[in-house]
Formats: structure tokens, C-alpha cells, sequence
């Protein structure tokens, strides 16, 4: 039972669905209310909430008439109607049951299969049918705007999305309630209004779209909208091919849907193609188009009754997605010679949502009516407020009390060091906590010892890069060698550029790099230098545990009266029952938490005909006993401290505790140091592996352009031999300089594929090797290959391979002003070792090495909603 509409000037796409109200039977609620009112609480209170009763009366008439002709006014009543029955469920128990109102029966019928019904006598029923008219009326708001202006589309998404509001409140706070018994109805269940829900979240998001598209913003962003309306309607439509929905809806209703998330869905790969033309991407644009086809001709096949507007709108983009395919295709054809990607190795397509439910708590909320406000005890409820603020006193008070003894115990230990020192006597060392933690995260990562292992890998990393860069300027040395060949040989029939002036900037760039080779290896003899040096001190790590290292406490070597062991024994037992005191207050904390959950006198106060005060004193007292148990604690506390104090001068003065407190603060700052050491190499030997490996990738990049160089000469080399054999043997070229090296297939003109004195370069943006295109129209000059690479050309733009330091590196970069990055070594650090970048490492520039493969799947997979299912 939906209304499709259209605004009459809107586009052709611009369908949507309405929900019709829910229909119900009069009732009476004012004669049940009036009656309980009179027997529960007197005749005179029955009199006095006339006003309140008419006014339920007349709310309840007017829902049970038909629909006002404005919907805001329907709205409004709605609303004011579900604020009155938050108010009745609060006092008024209407139930089956004899002691309750048990007269008055709800009944409703489904709204999309108006002969089922629902009758309960229970107002769970009445509000959830209220909430479902509710999110009905927004949705008929919706397509009474003009939704072909921009500000009609806006004020209509703004109600889809208050139509989506209150089915999401339905859903979660009323239809488990109106579900419960034998007599439902389906619209009411959590399903239905979770489904209604996505549908209005997708006309919502649909009216964001259609003005994103009047604005003429970016086929990106075009493209992330349209697929989130294809995902919201997909979510619908996986609701209703599911139970109990299945078989509740009509068919239109499913084809529908199943339609537009088709439509948006290849609307997404239309937008999307678009864009990825825009960035010569044609190989995945090619994909994209044939899954927006396919998703088409799919949902085609089971589009019968669906609007005439929809099945036009999805013929229109079907036909822009089949041109812009052919052209797609034609171009990577003649021009790209890109593989296609299959589908499953692509990923999803990106989507944005613009919409969410509004949130319905506020302008559901009834705290704030006056209806009905007589009926609860006024007197009754302040006076409880009232002791609740007396018994928070005494509880916060105490447990101030008791969070003081516990930090005055803290801090009087601590400036004893206690228990440090008699753990330290037993051989129970302690570092502090934080440099423990330091210690242990050293030790874990291999300590001194794993730096050696980490320093080999360096080693063998800077040999991979040497290797590389060898074998890249052997590939240029080859061809020079074979060009300088072919040049001695023809004389000046050889007519193409020479090698050195093509690859000039491909020199520079590998000159460059073996610079960086060599400072990096004076950097690395740097570190193994700082790692010899600092061995002896790191060595205290490789101590496991690392308290091993720690100085002992040793008892006096002469001792007069041999009273260590009871000055030791004595102090110990202190500390025990100073220990026994804290856990006291812990269980007196919780105790008292306990009563103040436990204590209620409401029911005391509704049955008090005396004074309100005297009850009050009665019922505080019982906190007595726990707050004198405080203050026995906190007083037992403070004379056990003062004792501790006086055994411990004891104590330190028989075990010349100073003595061991400054060898232990000495092995502490040790430590500290070789953890600071051993990160600071680590760091340093961490930074040149990120260099190598990035610099490898760097190299790998720079050897496949010049193969690719290397390639594109050779395919010149033997186009230009048999043009000058052909010259030499007496055959004219003026056929082929007129015709080309290709034949033309439909085109009035086809671009030459080659000519022997074309300029060619080395490509500075590297193309994946399946994918390298072997020549390019002489319309779009190859990037790089007429002009140097900007990273090593203009010094303002930085190196495409720069690994730029951290914040807070051990190496800060050296003080230059207005100049190109240059290399540096290291300087001298705070401590002994050595800081400085690695090298002045150019910065990547997007888009200079080959995007990764996609491995993502199926961009439109069918567990979001199973409709493309197999």
C-alpha cells in the first residue's frame, strides 16, 4: 500500500514510494481513565483532570478520523497523541488483568494488507501504531514538495529523513513490545520497520544526489552518493525477499526497489567511469562500464510492472553507459593497450552517505508535559529527594576521608622508601616502572645482540642496491654502444636523436642515486663504528633479568649487639598491619556504596503520617556505625605511621642505607643510558633499512624505464633500418610517409605510430610492465621524455624517493637557506653516537611508482543484499 509520485517537471529518475497510515477502530479511553481515577486516588482528583481527560479524548477522535488534507497538521497530532500515551502508560496499567484498566481494547489493521488486524489491550500496540503513522505522514510530507527545484529536493530529503526517524524509533523502542501475543500484524514488526527505515534513508540520500548533480559537482563525488542510495535500497530489498516480509508485500513493491538499486548501482560505475577517463585509467574504466551493463540488463529481466519512468531512466543510462563503453574500448584498442581487469579483482566502489535517521528522543519527549501531573505525590517525591541528597553527603564525605588516609599512606612510604629497601635486603629488586617497561621493549626487539643481525641486513640491502644500479647503467651503456654502431655504419641516413642526449636525465637521476650509495655507506660504517664503541656499555641489557644488575643491600660486615634481624622483623610486621588498614578502607568504601543501593524508604514516606524529619533520623543513622569504623581506621593509620617512621631510622642507620641508595641510583642512570644508546642505533639502523628499501623501489623503477627505453629504441631501430634500406635499395618513401605504418580503420586520419625523427624519451611515470604502451600519439608528448624529470630538475619541487625524518629523529637535518636538498653526514649528538638524516632522500611524488594490483573483490557483491546473486 504505497503512493508513487513524481513532481510533474521533475526527472524522469525522481519516482519514490509514500506509506499510507495504519486504520483503527474508535475507542473510548475517556470512561475507563475517569473510573480509575475515581477508585484509586478520590472522585475530587477524577473532577480536577477533566481537562486532562477531555484532551486524551479529543486527541484519540481525531486520529480515528480520516487523514487531515495537510499532512503537517496530521504530524502534529500524531505527535501531541504519542506524548499523552507515554504520560497514561506512566499511571494508568492497562491490561487483561481484573485490578487494572481491562476494558479497553486497541485494534489496528496492517497497512499493507488491510483485512489482517491486530487487537490487545495493552498500549504497547497504540504507540507502536502511533510511531508507524508517525514516519507514514513524513514520507507523504516528502512528495509534496516540488522535488524539481533544488530547495524542494532539500525540504524532501529533510522529511525522508524524518520518516526514517521515526521507523528506527518504532523499531527499536516499540514493536518488540506491540509484537508480543497471539494478535499482530507484520508492518509493526522489527523487520518491517528496520526495511522502511533503509527505504526512506534511500530516498533521502536519493534527493542529495539529484541536487549533487544540479550543482554539477565532480563525477567522483557524483559517483560515492549514487552508491550509497544503490546500497540503502539493496538493504531494503534484502528485507523484503526475506521473512516475514516475503510474502507480505506486492510485487510491485519488490520490483521497485530491486530497480532503482540497480539503477544507482551502474549509475555509481557511469559516474565512476567518468572520472577514471579523466585520469586515463581506461583499463578499469572499461571494467566499471560492463558491470553497470550487466547489473542492467539483469534487473531488466524481472522489471515487469514497474513504473514507466524507471524503466525509461534505466534505457537512458544504458545506452551512456554502452557509449561511452565503445569509445573506452576504441581508444585502449589504438591508444592505451591496457589489460582489462576481471571484475573480482576490483574493488568496491567507494560510497558516502549524506543522510541518517533523525533522532526522535526529543521530539518524542514527554518529560516536560503537565497532563496527568496531579496524580503522582508531589510531597512524597521532594521529601525523597531530599534524604537521597543527605545520604550522598555522607557518603561523599566518607569516602574523602578514606581516599586521604590512602594517599597520605602512599606518600609517607615513598619518602621512606619503603618497602624498596626491605625487598632489597631479601634480594626482591624493583626497577622504577617506566624504565622497566624501556628495559623490557629493548630486550625484546634482540637487544645489543639482534643490532648486529639488523647491521647485516643493512649490508646486504646496500649490496641489492648496488647490483641494481649496476645492471640499470648496463642496459643504457648496451643501447648507447648499438646506436654509436648503427650511426658509424649509416652515416647520416641515420637520422634519430643520439642515446646520451635521450638519456641524459636518466644519467643524472642514476649518478645521483650511486652518490646516495656511497654517503650511505659511509653512514652505515658510521653505525657499526658507534655500535663497537658503545658495546661495553650496552652490555648491562643482555642481563636477564635485568634486576640481576641491580647493587644488593648487604647487612653491616660487624655488628655490637647482632639486632638486625629484630629491627628487620619489627619493621616488616609494621608494614603488614599498615597493609592490613588500606584493605579496611577498601571494604569500608564498598559498604557503604552497598547501603546507599540498597536503601529505599520510598515506600516508608508514602505510608508516613508523621513528621517527614524524625523518619529522616531515623533512617540516616544507620550510616553511623560505618562512619565511626572510618574514623577508628584513619587514627590507626596515623600512630602505625609514626611507629614505621621510628623503626626506619633504625633501620637505615644499622644498614647504611644512603651508601645504597646512591650505588643504585648510579646502575639506574647506567641503564638508562644504554637503553637511550641502544634505541638511538636501533633508530639510526632502522632509518637506513627504510632508505634502502625505499631507494630499491626507486632504482626498480628507474631500471624498468629504461628498459622501456631501451625497448621503444629498438622498435625505432628496425622501423628506421628498413626505411634506409628501402633508400639504399631505390625504393620511394613517399608511400610511407603518406600512409603510416598503420592502416586507418574508419578514421579519416590515424597518428603515425612512429616517426624516425620523433623525439623519444624515457617515460618519467612508470606504467606496470604489462601495461606499457609502446608509443603515444604525437597530441599527448609522453610525460618526461621531452622534458627532465621535475623531482631532479626544478629544486623547488622535492625528489620523488625523499624518506623524510621524523619529528624527534636522532639525525636532525642540517641548517640551509633557499637551496636544493644536498647530501649530509652525520653531526654530533648530545650523547656520544652521531645524528643526521640517513641521506637528503628525494620525496615521492604521487603517482610515480605503478599503483598496487587490485585485490579487492566483487565491487557489488551480492551479501549486501543477494540481489545479484547467482
Amino acid at each position: 500500500m504505497a503512493a508513487a509520485s513524481s513532481s510533474p517537471s521533475a526527472a524522469s529518475t525522481n519516482i519514490m514510494l509514500a506509506i499510507y497510515e495504519k486504520k483503527t477502530n474508535s475507542i473510548d479511553l475517556y470512561r475507563p481513565l475517569r473510573q480509575y481515577i475515581s477508585f484509586t486516588y478520590s472522585d475530587r482528583e477524577a473532577i480536577n483532570l477533566e481537562d486532562d481527560l477531555s484532551t486524551v479524548k479529543a486527541l484519540r477522535s481525531d486520529i480515528e478520523r480520516i487523514p487531515d488534507p495537510s499532512p503537517n497538521t496530521r504530524r502534529d497530532l500524531l505527535i501531541s497523541y504519542f506524548k499523552s500515551l507515554c504520560l497514561i502508560e506512566t499511571r494508568f496499567p492497562i491490561s487483561p488483568d481484573k485490578d487494572h484498566i481491562n476494558t479497553v481494547q486497541f485494534t489496528w489493521f496492517d497497512a499493507f494488507k488491510q483485512k489482517q488486524k491486530a487487537v490487545q489491550q495493552n498500549i504497547h500496540l497504540e504507540k507502536a501504531a502511533v510511531l508507524f503513522n508517525l514516519g507514514a505522514v513524513y514520507s507523504q510530507i516528502s512528495l509534496s514538495y516540488d522535488r524539481a527545484t533544488v530547495d524542494g529536493r532539500r525540504q524532501a530529503s529533510h522529511a525522508f529523513i524524518a520518516a526514517a526517524g521515526a521507523f528506527a524509533f518504532l523499531r527499536d523502542n516499540a514493536s518488540t513490545k506491540a509484537s508480543m501475543g497471539n494478535s499482530t500484524t507484520v508492518d509493526l514488526s522489527v523487520e518491517c520497520a528496520g526495511m522502511l527505515e533503509r527505504l526512506m534513508l534511500a530516498q533521502a540520500q536519493e534527493c542529495v544526489f539529484e541536487n549533487t548533480i544540479a550543482k554539477g559537482s565532480t563525477p567522483g563525488v557524483c559517483a560515492k552518493i549514487s552508491r550509497q542510495v544503490g546500497l540503502y535500497y539493496e538493504e531494503a530489498l534484502a528485507a523484503l525477499n526475506a521473512a516475514p516480509l516475503k510474502d507480505h508485500f506486492e510485487k510491485t513493491w519488490i520490483v521497485h526497489v530491486q530497480l532503482k538499486a540497480a539503477l544507482f548501482y551502474a549509475e555509481a560505475c557511469y559516474r565512476y567511469g567518468l572520472e577514471l577517463h579523466e585520469k586515463e585509467e581506461i583499463a578499469e574504466e572499461i571494467a566499471r562500464l560492463r558491470i553497470g551493463v550487466n547489473a542492467l540488463a539483469e534487473a531488466k529481466k524481472s522489471s515487469k510492472g514497474a513504473a514507466a519512468q524507471l524503466l525509461d531512466a534505466i534505457i537512458k543510462l544504458e545506452v551512456n553507459l554502452n557509449r561511452n563503453l565503445e569509445r573506452a574500448v576504441k581508444e585502449n584498442d589504438r591508444v592505451y593497450l591496457m589489460r582489462v581487469p576481471s571484475p573480482s579483482s576490483l574493488p568496491y566502489l567507494p560510497a558516502f552517505s549524506m543522510v541518517k535517521p533523525m533522532q526522535m528522543n526529543e521530539v518524542l519527549d514527554a518529560s516536560k508535559e503537565k497532563m496527568f501531573a496531579s496524580l503522582v505525590p508531589d510531597s512524597s517525591a521532594k521529601a525523597l529527594s531530599r534524604y537521597t541528597e543527605m545520604v550522598d553527603d555522607v557518603i561523599r564525605t566518607q569516602a574523602e576521608k578514606l581516599q586521604q588516609g590512602s594517599e597520605i599512606t602512599r606518600v609517607r612510604l615513598k619518602e621512606m622508601d619503603l618497602p624498596d629497601s626491605i625487598l632489597a635486603l631479601e634480594g626482591n629488586f624493583n626497577l622504577p616502572e617506566d624504565l622497566k617497561n624501556e628495559v623490557e621493549k629493548v630486550q625484546a626487539s634482540g637487544g645489543p645482540a639482534g643490532l648486529e643481525a639488523e647491521l647485516q641486513q643493512l649490508g646486504d640491502l646496500r649490496r641489492v642496491n648496488q647490483e641494481l644500479l649496476v645492471q640499470t647503467e648496463e642496459l643504457l651503456q648496451k643501447e648507447a654502444a648499438e646506436d654509436a654502431q648503427f650511426r658509424s655504419q649509416f652515416g647520416k641516413r641515420w637520422t634519430r636523436s643520439q642515446s646520451s642526449t635521450l638519456t641524459k636525465t636518466l644519467q643524472e637521476r642514476l649518478n645521483k642515486f650511486a652518490a646516495n650509495l656511497k654517503q650511505a655507506g659511509e653512514s652505515d660504517v658510521r653505525i657499526e663504528r658507534s655500535l663497537r664503541e658503545h658495546s661495553t656499555l650496552m652490555s648491562i641489557l643482555d642481563r636477564r633479568p635485568i634486576e640481576a644488575a641491580l647493587p644488593s643491600l648487604s647487612r653491616p660486615i660487624m655488628s655490637l649487639d647482632a639486632n638486625e634481624d629484630a629491627i628487620v622483623g619489627a619493621l616488616k610486621q609494621s608494614l603488614r598491619q599498615l597493609e592490613t588498614l588500606g584493605a579496611q578502607r577498601a571494604g569500608l568504601e564498598d559498604m557503604l556504596k552497598e547501603m546507599k543501593r540498597k536503601d529505599d524508604i520510598l515506600p516508608k514516606l508514602m505510608t508516613s503520617t508523621g513528621s517527614y524529619e524524625d523518619l529522616f533520623r531515623k533512617e540516616i543513622a544507620k550510616y553511623d556505625h560505618i562512619c565511626k569504623e572510618i574514623g577508628q581506621n584513619i587514627e590507626a593509620q596515623e600512630q602505625l605511621l609514626m611507629q614505621i617512621q621510628a623503626q626506619n631510622e633504625e633501620f637505615v642507620a644499622v644498614f647504611s642505607l644512603e651508601d645504597y641508595k646512591a650505588s643504585r641510583e648510579k646502575c639506574y642512570k647506567q641503564i638508562q643510558a644504554s637503553v637511550a644508546k641502544c634505541q638511538e642505533i636501533k633508530e639510526n639502523i632502522n632509518e637506513g633499512l627504510k632508505f634502502y628499501v625505499t631507494l630499491q623501489d626507486a632504482i626498480t623503477n628507474i631500471k624498468q624505464q629504461c628498459s622501456d627505453f631501451v625497448m621503444t629504441r629498438n622498435i625505432q631501430c628496425r622501423e628506421l633500418m628498413e626505411d634506409v634500406q628501402r633508400q639504399m635499395a631505390g625504393f620511394s618513401f613517399q608511400d610511407r610517409k603518406n600512409t603510416g605504418p598503420y592502416p586507418t580503420v574508419g578514421e579519416p586520419h590515424q597518428t603515425p605510430r612512429f616517426s624516425p625523427q620523433m623525439q623519444t624519451e624515457p617515460q618519467s611515470t612508470p606504467l606496470p610492465s604489462s601495461q606499457t604502451p609502446y608509443y603515444r600519439p604525437p597530441e599527448q608528448p609522453m610525460p618526461g621524455y621531452g622534458h627532465p624529470p621535475p623531482p631532479y630538475s626544478a629544486p623547488q619541487q622535492p625528489s620523488p624517493y625523499h624518506v623524510p625524518p621524523p619529528t624527534a629523529a636522532p639525525y636532525p637535518p642540517p641548517q640551509v637557506q633557499q637551496q636544493a636538498p644536498v647530501s649530509h653526514g652525520y653531526g654530533q649528538p648530545a650523547y656520544p653516537g652521531w645524528h643526521g638524516p640517513y641521506y637528503n632522500a628525494p620525496v615521492q611524488q604521487p603517482g610515480s611508482l605503478p599503483r598496487p594490483p587490485y585485490t579487492i573483490p566483487n565491487p557489488y557483491h551480492p551479501h549486501q543484499s543477494g540481489y545479484y546473486r547467482q
